[in-house]
């Protein structure tokens, strides 16, 4: 799904707070190929799965959520998230992580050894989420799924250590 990381591999630092300058905390390059027939958008959901809850149990962390990527687009350039980009990529929405703000955040782990997963979504559709794109997760999915939404729950997954 990446050209900086391989399923499994490790994420480069330059996507984390443990960057250096400009090459920090940046949003990874990502691609896709082979879309199932019939995808009009996808959706992006990045989640930290080893994320503890102070007060219970391990909760997943989103670190990214975008919206309503065309099936034409093959990929995302590194450093996408923030930026106002035209052409192909003007009615991508990016939504809020949860840290309450939207965009790629990938803070630094108080350990290393989490999992990171990227979850891209086919959809039959457009999702209409009005203004501000909220952590949709799974919530939103499973409840187009049945509406016969989606094509796809899972087209790709890529799960690599931070």
């Amino acid at each position: 799904m990446s050209p900086a990381f391989s399923n499994e591999g490790k994420l480069p630092r330059s996507y984390t707070e443990e960057g250096q300058g400009a090459k920090k905390n940046i949003s990874p390059p990502l691609e896709w190929y082979n879309l199932p027939q019939g995808t009009q958008t996808l959706a992006l959901v990045v989640e930290d799965i080893d994320a503890p809850d102070p007060g219970g149990p391990i909760v997943p962390w989103t670190h990214w959520v975008v919206a309503n990527i065309p099936a034409t687009v093959k990929g995302l350039p590194e450093g996408f998230s923030g930026k106002e980009m035209g052409g192909e990529y003007a009615g991508i929405k990016e939504g809020h992580n949860d840290l309450k703000v939207p965009g790629w955040c990938c803070p630094k782990l108080p350990t290393h050894g989490h999992r990171i997963q990227f979850k891209l979504y086919a959809l039959d559709t457009e999702l209409h989420l009005g203004n501000k794109v909220l952590c949709m997760s799974l919530g939103i999915l499973k409840k187009k799924k049945k509406k016969k939404t989606l094509i796809s729950q899972i087209f790709s997954l890529t799960t690599i250590l931070i």
